[in-house]
């Protein structure tokens, strides 16, 4: 071989399969960053983009709202505080504990086989004692505090409208769910908006504190 000349040598399998990997590993890397900053984007901007979960999570036990929340024929139309009954007393709307659902599903056992055995899910709950590890849906960061009861109190004073109408400015048609799902983003912009078009303080200590 003439010195300066080039050579190919044939790579080894070690360093074929060393090339494999890192290209692998390169492509894993950049659909990860991808999928991250879209995440962060999203969120930023609006509503995090969670693929796969565009229609709320899947809860332990399917409790559909439309049924005990709607207002048509063979619907219920109980109002939201029936069951989050800390909503128009406290800062949290709370969840309602087993024994509240089996005041009705004690003796109400469902007329379809799918409520049948989502209903037999509760009552086994209760007879072992345990709580329903329900999936929450809706959040706010840690650092703001968000009273429902000072919410609640002024719209139904303000407009003469039940609890239920006032929850569905965040909430959504909560009532038209059988999966519950985020249906707003609850941005800052959002509260801040609420509270100009209501004549409440702006004041960053207002909910940051």
């Amino acid at each position: 071989m003439i010195p300066g000349d080039f050579q190919y040598k044939k790579p080894s399998g070690k360093q074929t399969l060393l090339m494999a990997v890192m290209g692998v590993g390169g492509l894993v890397g950049f659909v990860v960053t991808v999928l991250v900053l879209t995440f962060v984007v999203s969120a930023w901007v609006g509503q995090p983009v969670i693929f796969g979960n565009d229609d709320g999570p899947v809860q332990p036990i399917a409790y559909p709202h439309t049924i005990h929340a709607g207002t048509g024929t063979g619907q219920l139309g109980l109002d939201c505080t029936f069951c989050h009954r800390n909503v128009t007393v406290g800062a949290a709307a709370t969840i309602p504990a087993v024994g509240l659902c089996l005041t009705c599903h004690k003796t109400v056992g469902g007329t379809t086989e799918t409520a049948k055995a989502e209903i037999n899910k509760l009552r086994a709950a209760d007879e072992a004692g345990e709580a329903i590890d329900w999936v929450r849906v809706h959040r706010v960061p840690d650092h703001v505090h968000f009273v429902h009861e000072a919410h609640i109190k002024f719209f139904t004073e303000k407009d003469g409208i039940l609890p239920s109408a006032v929850c569905s400015t965040c909430h959504g048609n909560v009532a038209g769910m059988t999966q519950v799902a985020q249906v707003r983003s609850l941005k800052m912009s959002d509260c801040v908006d609420c509270h100009r078009d209501n004549g409440a303080p702006t004041d960053c200590t207002t909910c940051h504190y």
